[in-house]
């Protein structure tokens, strides 16, 4: 095993254990209480359409841009929904109506990184490290907002991802896996035991103790966890990864194991052909989207009131519709975030227009509020970190402009 502090563990499905160096800790998990801060941050991989997620439907240029693919406006068939007389959301965003108009949805537009970059990987990496434009950055931003905080369990930072995605690495310790239900472990023959007792007699002590605690965490995560899981408020998740993903996330945050940073990804969000408008390619994955986040809001009951959810995606798409119906590499996009302490209601941000000069490098909606800004907002407001922590979890940058969505 050498000094790595990761192991990978391989069972029904592929899971991941990211180990860092972290005291022992069933005793502060047992004392873990239901007034815990909550973020589930959702990334949407591929870059998500934000004008068509978040539909302009008020400016008249958009309808210019795209002849074919645009969104109605609100009252015609598979037109936008209205949310306040300017902005709406794709009619498969429907489910979501409702927490929008009961305060507990805030859409943020134009917002995404400094950092021009139209590649996939390039900008999955800025945003998930926080650092646009540098390659060299070790951590993802989660993990050292765990460090910053001195995170002391695995159970305080989990993915349900097949891998830990770029944003939960780092020294922290976090767990990553696909399912509850399949998250047994074993080596390549079968035997929990034999991983542990590898672990326990490596001659880095450090490492020896963190990997027992990993092993413990996983014990108490499968017994609080125990038995199947039924959806609270008939709650009904979308039968998909993505759907499954909230519904273990909101099995975990139920358990009362110290949960207090999730994470989840959708996929499928490139849309360079036949995007579709009110129907089609995009509406589908909207669809599963809105229908993920409304079951997901249900079955938290009462714990949302403490909860944040946050979607994100890599940058945005063209403004105009590209030649095939679908649309290319942007820049700016919408990000939606979701629960009690959210001033929902209400769109953020400052709108920079579409027409050509108003664009960046006159194709694609500009970025107005900087990604950071959010993070800053949820790390501080929502979490309770004190600003202090910021230069650690989000270095190299200093919050100027705030959306002011999180309730102080």
């Amino acid at each position: 095993m050498g000094t790595s502090r990761r192991v990978f563990i391989k069972s029904g499905t592929a899971a991941m254990l990211s180990l860092g160096f972290a005291p022992a800790f069933l005793t502060r998990a047992a004392a873990a209480t239901n007034g815990r801060k909550l973020l589930i941050a959702i990334f949407q991989r591929g870059a998500v359409d934000g004008l068509n997620m978040l539909v302009p439907f008020g400016d008249t240029e958009y309808y210019k841009l795209r002849p074919s693919i645009g969104i109605g406006q609100p009252g015609r068939d598979g037109g936008a929904i209205d949310l306040d007389g300017f902005f709406g959301l794709h009619p498969r965003l429907a489910p979501l109506k409702p927490l929008y108009d009961s305060g507990v949805l805030a859409a943020l537009h134009a917002c995404g990184s400094p950092d021009s970059t139209r590649s996939h990987f390039d900008a999955q990496d800025y945003m998930e490290s926080a650092t646009p434009g540098v390659k060299s950055t070790r951590d993802g931003w989660l993990n050292r907002y765990l460090q910053a905080t001195n995170s002391s369990t695995p159970l305080q930072g989990v993915a349900v991802t097949r891998q830990v995605p770029r944003t939960m690495q780092g020294r922290a310790a976090t767990l990553a896996f696909a399912g509850l239900d399949d998250f047994a472990v074993r080596d390549t023959m079968g035997s929990a035991r034999a991983i542990q007792d590898s672990y326990a007699t490596t001659r880095d002590a450090l490492l020896g103790s963190s990997a027992h605690e990993a092993f413990e965490a996983m014990a108490v995560l499968q017994k609080a966890t125990a038995g199947p899981y039924q959806p609270a408020d008939g709650a009904d998740y979308p039968r998909s990864p993505f759907g499954r993903a909230l519904q273990e996330i909101a099995r975990i945050a139920k358990a009362n194991v110290g949960l207090e940073v999730a994470f989840a990804e959708s996929g499928g969000w490139d849309t360079h052909v036949a995007q579709g408008a009110g129907e089609g390619q995009l509406a589908g994955r909207l669809d599963d989207l809105a229908r993920g986040l409304a079951a997901l809001t249900r079955d938290l009951g009462e714990r949302l009131g403490d909860t944040v959810i946050m979607t994100m995606s890599e940058f945005g798409r063209a403004a105009a519709q590209n030649g095939s119906g679908g649309t290319d590499h942007g820049h700016g996009n919408a990000m939606l975030l979701i629960g009690g302490p959210v001033k929902g209601g209400h769109v953020y941000g400052t709108w920079p227009g579409l027409r050509p000069e108003q664009r960046f490098e006159a194709r694609d909606l500009a970025v107005t509020t900087d990604f950071r800004n959010v993070f800053a907002e949820i790390v501080t407001a929502h979490l309770g970190a004190a600003a202090a922590t910021l230069p650690r979890v989000l270095p190299g940058f200093t919050p100027t402009n705030a959306p002011g969505i999180i309730r102080g």
